[in-house]
């Protein structure tokens, strides 16, 4: 059996148990058209993973609580989404330029939504790319949402070079993360493209994990001193804000403005 096909009727499995709630093998080997046996070594794989469970004593399946692992990594950016939406028109109407959420994703800054006005000059859609973290603010937030020890292992070893400003060197960002850490936002400029700049700051869960980043871009001509110094505000506060929405509350005055996970490692 091909892994393909494996994977296909895998998934199959788990869209008959969804509809039908609960199914024997032979009920599923019915609707797949295969052997028993064929389900049968499908269902052990999945049963490893948590992902359906056999009802006790009456040799029928279901989805197991591995669902809902998946289905909660889905429905947190969702949230992150849908609490950002109207905050991120706020940002972009305020700065006029584009504004864009990004969460961690696969070791690359994954854009999960965007916002740009009517007269933001940035037409490209980054919804659903992944973008490289250490040359983008957004994925500079994201990483200072990680340990260092974390970081280093999601970048590798290997820092491409997209223009004569990105930083190649890990230990160079490392102590980048550290500065974006304290002052609670990344600026880039001219990092991943010419002409290009972003400054972007952490959206906050209840538990005051970094779960996604909110970004201004726009063209580097017009991100310099008083500009730059506004849009920094604006994306801050309104990081803010949605946090706020998703339940955290804010630190202290002269506490730390990243919660990470170096404050947890033992």
């Amino acid at each position: 059996m091909g892994t393909v096909q494996s994977v296909d009727r895998a998934l199959r499995i788990l869209d008959i148990l969804a509809r039908d709630g609960e199914a024997g093998v032979t009920e599923i080997a019915g609707h797949l058209g295969v052997h028993k046996s064929t389900v049968s070594r499908l269902i052990d794989s999945l049963e490893e993973r948590d992902l359906v469970e056999q009802l006790d004593g009456r040799g029928k399946y279901r989805l197991g609580i591995g669902i809902l692992r998946l289905a909660g990594a889905t429905t947190a950016r969702l949230d992150v989404v849908q609490e950002a939406r109207s905050v991120a028109k706020a940002l972009a109407a305020s700065t006029a330029e584009t504004v864009n959420i990004a969460v961690l994703s696969e070791g690359a800054a994954l854009y999960v939504d965007q916002v740009a006005t009517a007269g933001a000059p940035q037409s490209h859609n980054w919804v659903g790319q992944r973008i490289p973290l250490h040359a983008t603010s957004n994925g500079k937030v994201l990483l200072a949402g990680l340990s260092d020890t974390e970081a280093r292992a999601t970048l590798g070893r290997t820092l491409a070079s997209y223009t004569a400003n990105t930083v190649t060197d890990p230990a160079a960002l490392v102590a980048q993360l550290a500065e974006v850490r304290e002052q609670g936002y990344a600026v880039v400029v001219d990092e991943l493209e010419h002409g290009l700049s972003a400054v972007a700051a952490p959206i906050r869960n209840a538990h005051g994990d970094v779960v996604a980043s909110f970004s201004v871009s726009g063209p580097t001509f017009r991100f310099g001193g008083p500009e730059l110094a506004k849009a920094t505000e604006a994306v801050v506060e309104h990081a803010r804000e949605v946090s706020h929405r998703l339940g955290w509350q804010e630190a202290p005055p002269g506490s730390r403005t990243f919660h990470h996970r170096d404050s947890r490692e033992t």
